[in-house]
């Protein structure tokens, strides 16, 4: 496949050959094994491209790169675990803290018995 096939096409429709994703992801591992590095990072990857002589692909791959992080941002902070946050008031984010205090206590504790949520409240209203 030209990689040129890919260009404009959507997620779905895009694939790449398997022999192309080994080399890129065996000289990323080799850049990142250079760097005395654990973990390929993005920029290993950009490396590898540059070295295998697919240089002219990096600023395309950057910008996806780019692209994916802001739409993982965006999906994170609308259904991930800080939306609610943001919709709680400063009251019940108190009493979900002292809720989860007391669950780690409890846990820490051998399973001791959580507090209710009404035991909770009243230990925030003091």
């Amino acid at each position: 496949m030209d990689p040129m096939d890919i260009v404009g096409k959507s997620k779905e429709d895009a694939s790449l050959p398997k022999e192309f994703i080994n080399l890129v992801s065996s000289e990323s591992n080799d850049v990142c094994n250079r760097e005395e590095k654990r973990t390929i990072a993005p920029e290993h990857v950009l490396k590898a491209l540059e070295v295998l002589g697919f240089g002219e692909y990096i600023e395309e791959v950057y910008a996806a790169y780019e692209q994916h992080k802001h739409e993982t941002m965006q999906d994170s902070l609308k259904g991930g675990k800080w939306s609610n946050g943001a919709e709680m008031t400063e009251e019940a984010l108190l009493a979900e803290q002292q809720r989860m205090f007391a669950e780690a206590r409890a846990r820490m504790n051998g399973g001791a018995a959580v507090p209710k949520q009404a035991d909770v409240d009243s230990n925030v209203e003091s």
